[in-house]
């Protein structure tokens, strides 16, 4: 990635804005740990430790995920609702993910239960950021259907786990980096990293399948303007 290099220096960082926005954008981009990402730093001459590299992804990555969030288009009016479990220090948690016909991933959440209770909730957030949908494809978890039939009453409710393959695959970077950082250490951090790294990925990950190599080679260097952008906007 080629952030400019003449990008005002962050308040009270001794790196540069540029140094801070690559190793972020490297993070969340690949499935790199953060001594990956020092490694990386190390060869272009940057010499950081692994512990900054973490602080500057906390801090940073939910920037990059704001500016993002708020500035993609609207969410198509059908959506997908899918979770799946992931370990949180021996427990199991439920991480649950909402995507548009788009792939475009809409929030996540991470709880500790898988019932109607805890379908309301995340339901209930989606419904107060984008309004109620028109479809809702779910898989055979009864958990859904009182808390859809109340928040959504004139939505078409589809549970069919063959329908929902689109969301199925939205799961896979999130498994490849928890396998890599060595499983969540608690709730709030799986929440925090999944919050951040759904949304990078939203726009550095573009369905290839469907675009021509230009179009694709047109979409990657949009998402880089952007992040140019948006770390021109960082803050300390």
């Amino acid at each position: 990635m080629k952030a400019p290099s003449d990008l005002p220096r962050l308040k009270d960082y001794r790196f540069p804005r540029r140094i801070v926005a690559y190793a972020v954008w490297a993070y969340h981009r690949f499935a790199l740990s953060t001594a990956d990402v020092e490694d990386l730093l190390a060869e272009r001459g940057v010499i950081v430790s692994r512990e900054t590299v973490r602080k500057w992804v906390n801090r940073f990555g939910r920037h990059f995920a704001s500016c993002i969030k708020r500035d993609r288009p609207g969410a198509t009016d059908k959506w997908h609702l899918d979770e799946v479990v992931i370990a949180i220090r021996g427990k199991k948690h439920w991480l649950w993910r909402a995507v548009d016909a788009e792939g475009h991933v809409l929030d996540i959440l991470v709880q500790s239960r898988r019932n109607a209770r805890a379908a309301r909730r995340f339901l209930k957030g989606l419904i107060g950021q984008f309004g109620a949908p028109r479809v809702i494809v779910t898989d055979r978890l009864r958990s859904y259907i009182k808390p859809i039939r109340e928040l959504a009453p004139g939505a078409d409710h589809r549970a069919h786990k063959g329908l929902n393959n689109r969301i199925e695959g939205s799961h896979r970077p999130t498994q490849k980096h928890e396998k890599l950082m060595g499983k969540f250490k608690s709730a709030r951090q799986a929440q925090r990293f999944l919050a951040a790294h759904d949304q990078i990925n939203t726009i550095f990950r573009p369905r290839r399948y469907r675009l021509s190599a230009t179009s694709y080679r047109h979409a990657r260097s949009d998402a880089h303007a952007l992040w140019a952008e948006y770390a021109l906007k960082m803050t300390a």
